[in-house]
């Protein structure tokens, strides 16, 4: 049997046993459209069996990344909403598909849009000090400290 989490500390790590799975990010990415019934999710993600739709709804809603409510007691029917938890993975599917017509001339089926002027927006890197936004080849990804590192660098400091 497949192991389920990469039982790792980092935060993408973490975020991707929750949502790395086949399928998952794609059932986000038609939930941030609206709110949907079980069956409008199967039938915009032609190829998800019913079961693992199901399951992938689960581990969403365990995770409060989606709620659920019945509509429908018997049989029993529900309808499927991100919670703002949820549409904050928005940014990570609009990254991914604005990845995804840069580097393999795919294209977007949904487009991400500003309120206030209808125009679409991009995901971007902005640095709080400086107050700017950062282009993607001025962004370098460094390692933290271990805790232990940090503490024995501190003692030293403190002698």
């Amino acid at each position: 049997m497949l192991k389920k989490s990469f039982d790792q500390a980092c935060a993408v790590s973490k975020t991707l046993d929750i949502v790395g799975e086949r399928w998952t990010l794609l059932i986000v990415r038609e939930l941030l459209v609206s709110t949907l019934r079980f069956q409008e999710i199967q039938t915009r993600l032609p190829g998800i069996a019913a079961s693992l739709l199901s399951d992938r709804l689960k581990t969403l809603e365990e995770h409060e990344i989606i709620s659920r409510e019945f509509y429908s007691e018997y049989p029993p029917r529900a309808s499927y909403t991100l919670t703002d938890k949820g549409r904050e993975l928005g940014i990570v599917i609009g990254a991914l598909g604005r990845w995804g017509i840069r580097h393999l001339n795919a294209k977007m089926s949904k487009t991400v849009k500003h309120l206030q002027c209808d125009h679409a927006i991009e995901p971007s890197y902005y640095c709080s000090h400086c107050q700017e936004t950062v282009r993607a080849p001025h962004v370098v990804v460094t390692q933290r400290p271990a805790k232990s590192a940090l503490a024995s660098r501190n003692r030293i400091g403190n002698d």
